[in-house]
């Protein structure tokens, strides 16, 4: 068996993918709801807990399940405390900077965290059981 590896997502992949063609805080609405994601506060039996096996909420518009929640996903682009001057082909942005982009929040994180849009900035060579990353396949 031979497997390909290739980088992470950029950022801007990685939040059309979360957003699965909506324009809400969540790709099923404007609230967190309950039992939507894991997270604490996400009203499911993992919540600040643990992460929670996969696939046990319902998946977006695009078939992917756990875009929220459960753990932050690391993402190819160096973090950067805007927007200014990225790259508009939704490519990475890697510019030699010290930490880089998370996003979709935690099991441990309140229901805000989980945002489409939110994002935060880590150094590349911190672990935490709230850090992971997507396995994702060309078709």
């Amino acid at each position: 068996m031979a497997f390909i590896v290739r980088q992470a997502a950029s950022e801007a992949e990685w939040e059309y993918a979360a957003r699965g063609g909506s324009s809400t805080k969540y790709s099923w609405g404007g609230s967190i709801g309950s039992n939507n994601a894991n997270c604490d506060g996400c009203g499911s039996q993992w919540d600040n807990k643990r992460t929670a096996p996969v696939a046990q909420f319902r998946p977006n518009a695009f078939g992917l399940y756990d875009m929220h929640g459960n753990v932050w996903e690391w993402v190819q682009d160096d973090y950067h405390d805007n927007y200014n001057s990225a790259p508009s082909d939704g490519s990475a942005w890697s510019s030699g900077g010290s930490r880089r982009v998370l996003r979709g929040g935690s099991w441990s994180n309140g229901p805000n965290f989980l945002r489409s849009a939110f994002r935060v900035g880590y150094a590349p060579d911190d672990r935490s059981i709230n850090f992971g990353f997507r396995i994702a396949r060309t078709l």
